[in-house]
């Protein structure tokens, strides 16, 4: 069956030493020369932060590995830890251009197999606004990732909604993804920034978008959350009493209730368990979940797919999750990528 993949991530092989590039330090390098497996480390200028393999940059790779899971198309997004909003904003627009160029480039070398999301300095919305447009009109990219918040500002910070009235004007897309997450620096030990902390980012991101009013206010404007919203499904009746008992504290910027807003947006797939699967769906309904895998990292789903096929639903409501909803979100059609599809149906 058709798959869109809309959560993966992508690296160039190389970039500049952004360290001497930019005259300060803080930022991911990617050294090829210390593994013996042909995999390569990023480090955070001498700090190890993971070990990659070569599916995190070379496109022939991924190829492979889609045509073995049946995979037809991926969505391409910068690794989170590359967006740098701490940065110097004109150094954030430079690796911005970085990135973006080489995620387009991929695109352009295969453009039935992948799609492409930018990432933009988001910390200084006049250079945002800039690259969206660069990115989209020149570069033909289908919408962005950005992260659950930015700095300091939530997702309904008057600073970005010009951003997002942009994305909705040019009619592409918002993949939100969790990052730089909140109490991160408490809780070091079991993975809990990921286990805990990610998830609750995606819900700091929903809740700020709901409240903030800008789901009112930019009704068109497509968001898709990562993760499967993180906490947000399993948390939406504490989220609604909160704004029934004290609208005073949680209703002051938008009086509707959060739940108007449940099949407005999309959320992925990726939830690891088939009864959260069931419940997101029914939650947001069945054309609003989309497949996504985080492709190529080990939280990911390993198998693209499995767990929607492993569901007892119709073909009708696998192929929504699996290609049709991303199709949607993208703003594409299946005649896009037709050859692709004939390709790995033999």
């Amino acid at each position: 069956m058709f798959k869109i993949d809309l959560h993966t991530h992508i690296l160039p092989k190389e970039w500049p030493d952004l360290k001497k590039r930019y005259g300060y330090g803080g930022f991911i390098r990617l050294q090829h020369d210390c593994c013996k497996s042909g995999n390569a480390k990023m480090f955070q200028d001498d700090k190890f932060f993971r070990e990659v393999a070569p599916n995190s940059w070379d496109p022939l790779v991924r190829l492979k590995e889609c045509d073995k899971d049946g995979v037809t198309v991926q969505v391409l997004s910068t690794v989170p830890v590359m967006f740098s909003y701490w940065a110097d904003p004109e150094d954030t627009l430079d690796l911005c251009r970085i990135l973006n160029d080489h995620i387009a480039d991929i695109c352009k070398q295969f453009p039935k197999r992948f799609v492409g999301l930018a990432t933009l300095p988001m910390q200084a919305p006049e250079l945002a606004l800039q690259e969206l447009d660069r990115c989209v009109n020149k570069l033909g990219m289908r919408g962005i990732q950005i992260a659950t918040h930015i700095n300091d500002w939530n997702l309904d910070a008057p600073e970005l909604f010009p951003i997002f009235s942009a994305v909705e004007k040019f009619g592409v897309s918002i993949f939100v993804h969790p990052w730089d997450i909140m109490g991160k620096s408490s809780m070091e030990k079991y993975w809990l920034p990921w286990l805990v902390g990610m998830p609750a980012e995606s819900s700091r991101a929903i809740c700020s978008l709901i409240f903030g009013g800008v789901m009112e206010k930019l009704p068109k404007l497509k968001f898709c959350f990562a993760h499967g919203g993180g906490s947000f499904p399993s948390t939406i009746g504490r989220i609604e009493h909160g704004h029934r008992c004290r609208p005073d504290l949680v209703a002051i910027d938008n009086a509707h209730n959060p739940r108007k807003y449940l099949g407005k947006f999309w959320l992925d797939s990726l939830v690891h368990d088939p009864v959260q699967l069931d419940h997101i769906v029914k939650l947001v309904g069945q054309d609003k979940v989309v497949l996504g895998t985080d492709y190529p990292f080990p939280l990911g789903e390993w198998v693209p797919g499995s767990l929607i096929e492993s569901m007892k639903w119709s073909d009708e409501q696998k192929s929504k999750l699996l290609w049709k909803n991303g199709l949607d979100f993208l703003g594409l059609d299946e005649s896009d990528f037709v050859d692709s599809v004939d390709k790995l149906n033999g």
